[in-house]
């Protein structure tokens, strides 16, 4: 399910990147000079995808159960409709660059590299929880500042998930970019709500100060 989900929208947006004629006009494309805004867009966009089915492979631990077809035919028309519409506009002839120009693009990429590397790391930490006895164990803070987050929220997962679809909305200043990170932020605090009360039930004394995904505010 999820390596489906995540390959479709990495072939998706290179698609995109390299202008297909039947896509855009091919001679407008040739014409056209691309911003470097473009080319890291398409880096940025890229990575996230290659780090989810990296993840997949070697770090996330599933159960045993299944997907329902539903699920998995809906996750795949989310993510592969926005990312097709999303990469229309990024790499279209006559894409517009950010207002703020070099310093914009540079402040959200540098945001979006940071998140991406603090959920790979909260990823590695929540899949090496510690047990003690019978008892799993919340994962607690190490020397990587990466995770340090958990001090504050239970879900440091989903909060860098959204910094880096928040980061990359700032950097290509694209509406559809903007509304799927919205999108992304309804879908994510909902889940950490819900993960939050599990948490509460579980670890009681560990994340009863905690928010579930935004420090004090949610």
């Amino acid at each position: 399910f999820f390596l489906t989900e995540y390959t479709g929208p990495l072939l998706i947006y290179l698609l995109f990147y390299i202008r297909l004629p039947t896509i855009y006009d091919q001679v407008e494309s040739m014409k056209n000079f691309r911003h470097p805004v473009v080319h890291l867009a398409c880096f940025c966009h890229c990575s996230h995808y290659i780090r989810c089915l990296l993840e997949t492979l070697f770090v996330h631990k599933f159960s045993g159960g299944h997907t329902p077809l539903k699920n998995m035919i809906k996750g795949c028309a989310f993510y592969w409709g926005f990312t097709s519409w999303i990469a229309y506009y990024i790499n279209h002839p006559q894409y517009t660059p950010p207002s703020f120009g070099h310093r914009q693009v540079s402040f959200a990429a540098l945001a979006f590299l940071i998140c991406e590397a603090g959920n790979h790391f909260i990823n590695v930490a929540l899949a090496h929880q510690t047990h003690s006895g019978l008892k799993a164990c919340f994962p607690t803070p190490t020397y990587n500042p990466f995770t340090w987050l958990f001090l504050l929220v239970s879900c440091p997962n989903y909060t860098y998930e959204v910094g880096s679809w928040i980061s990359f909305t700032v950097m290509t200043q694209t509406l559809p970019a903007g509304i799927f990170a919205f999108l992304i932020i309804i879908q994510m605090s909902l889940w950490a709500q819900k993960k939050h009360k599990l948490y509460l039930k579980r670890f009681y004394p560990e994340v009863r100060r905690k928010a579930a995904m935004i420090p004090i505010i949610f």
